[in-house]
């Protein structure tokens, strides 16, 4: 389904993201995931796309194997790095033909031990992507009239390398008129950073759907591989607090971020959020927990 008309149909959506496992161990575990999250009826899934494209096949596979085999709607990510207008315009293809409805256009990530040069890339930035996409739809290669629907990424934290918090706006909004649909949240831990980060939003003219980015902190540990991840993110003390006080019971540390997450959620749902969309790092049980927590059986 299009994004235009899972918006209209649902004020509030929920969403999961997975990311395309390596090795058969991680594969088992994220189908394992993905079949017990099904049954909550989301209205997408996303699924994440390697730095530099290193996960580029991986990705059109599983995106392609969810929509085959599952009742889920997926959207892939896709990025600018490393990446060549007849190679997106082959991937729009290869998803338009197997029936996939929507993108997610981010600048991506540079790759990591690469010699890599930027100025190669035929997308500098994500709005390129998005014009690129909105072009492809026009051209009527989609079998949907409407063609993909386009998402982008929006950080209330700010964009990491964009420290000029009004010229990210400036930014954000290039991409809107470019046509994207809606905006996904980068991950964030408190509340009244998205909160501001919608109000800029509105004042700068965008009225699109935002739906916000969700991650359960699992460890203090895990807290510093989100931020390298996010490339930064914010910890309320209060959450550092009560993960210190676990000392090393990793269960009350699961506990403890699903807890705050939740707290998270209540408030995001009490504040008329347009969706919510959970990174699940491809496990299932800390998502399911908070959806209990909200009262929630099924999106449907």
């Amino acid at each position: 389904m299009h994004a235009l008309d899972i918006f209209q149909q649902h004020p509030t959506t929920f969403s999961f993201e997975f990311f395309p496992p390596k090795t058969p161990e991680s594969a088992e575990n994220l189908y394992e995931a993905i079949r017990q999250l099904e049954s909550f009826q989301p209205h997408f899934v996303s699924v994440t796309y390697g730095a530099g494209g290193s996960t580029r096949e991986l990705t059109n596979d599983l995106v392609v194997r969810i929509k085959e085999t599952t009742s889920l709607n997926p959207i892939p990510h896709l990025t600018c790095v490393c990446h060549k207008e007849e190679e997106i315009h082959a991937i729009l293809r290869r998803y338009a033909e197997a029936g996939v409805s929507n993108i997610l256009a981010l600048g991506g990530d540079a790759p990591n031990g690469a010699d890599y040069n930027k100025s190669d890339d035929d997308f500098q930035h994500a709005a390129d992507l998005v014009k690129f996409i909105r072009r492809f739809n026009e051209s009527g290669s989609h079998p949907n009239k409407k063609g993909f629907g386009i998402g982008v990424a929006g950080f209330p934290e700010g964009h990491p390398g964009t420290p000029n918090r009004l010229r990210e706006m400036d930014y954000l909004k290039q991409k809107v008129d470019e046509g994207a649909d809606y905006i996904v949240t980068q991950l964030f831990f408190e509340n009244r950073d998205f909160l501001d980060f919608r109000d800029r939003c509105e004042l700068a003219g965008i009225s699109l759907p935002i739906i916000a980015g969700i991650m359960p902190a699992a460890s203090l540990k895990g807290m510093n591989r989100m931020a390298e991840l996010a490339a930064g993110a914010r910890f309320p003390a209060r959450l550092m607090r009560s993960l210190q006080r676990c000392g090393d019971d990793t269960e009350a540390m699961t506990q403890v971020g699903i807890h705050h997450a939740s707290e998270q959620c209540h408030d995001l749902l009490e504040n008329k959020v347009r969706g919510i969309h959970f990174y699940t790092l491809n496990r299932s049980d800390a998502t399911r927990q908070i959806f209990r927590s909200l009262g929630i059986s099924s999106t449907q």
